[in-house]
């Protein structure tokens, strides 16, 4: 009776996983008429998670050190995502973000990334990518009357450019306000992934 999720990344796995029952894809695969009716059919939804899949889809070798065979097997990865997402999308499966912190250049800091991706990749706009990466459930994601008031602040707007989300001046957390919250980055990974973030 648990939900169950499963990190899977090629179009065999995603229908296995589907067809047995799995709740949600994370990650993906190219999909087919097959998967598509699956997710219709099982009431499942994917987590895109293209954080963890770009660097060794699209970073240059020498930087995500990696082969060039797992280069090109990253960027099917990368691509059997982004289409899934879309058709899903279109499909009106549900389609939710993640970062798989911890993966190589993926850090606990920067979700921000993964909705600059959501919309640079899938096409959606600024507005949708935050709905879907803030939006969770009945407790918290908005600011409503009887949600927990957890929220940032940030000096520019983020459905211009969500890249200000990686400068917050505002925590508010149960309560607890904090002032300019300061967190240690890693300048290597920073500089490698904001070649791929639309940052402004």
């Amino acid at each position: 009776g648990f939900q169950v999720a499963a990190h899977v990344e090629s179009p065999k796995g995603v229908a296995v996983a589907l067809e047995n029952g799995v709740d949600s894809i994370e990650h993906g695969a190219k999909p087919d008429a097959h998967i598509a009716a699956l997710f219709k059919e099982k009431g499942a939804f994917q987590v895109a998670t293209l954080c963890p899949a770009l660097p060794y889809g699209l970073f240059e070798c020498q930087v995500s050190h990696a082969t060039k065979e797992q280069k090109a097997n990253g960027k099917v990865v990368f691509d059997g995502i982004i289409e899934m997402a879309k058709e899903n999308l279109a499909q009106g499966v549900p389609v939710g973000l993640g970062t798989d912190t911890a993966c190589p250049f993926v850090t606990q800091y920067d979700m921000w990334r993964e909705l600059d991706f959501y919309g640079k990749y899938c096409g959606v706009s600024n507005a949708f990518a935050l709905y879907t990466g803030t939006l969770l459930n009945d407790v918290t994601g908005s600011i409503e009357v009887g949600k927990c008031a957890d929220m940032i602040v940030t000096k520019g707007n983020p459905l211009e450019d969500l890249s200000v989300l990686r400068h917050v001046e505002l925590v508010v957390k149960d309560g607890v306000i904090y002032d300019h919250p300061q967190v240690k980055k890693i300048p290597e990974v920073e500089v490698e992934m904001d070649k791929f973030n639309r940052v402004k």
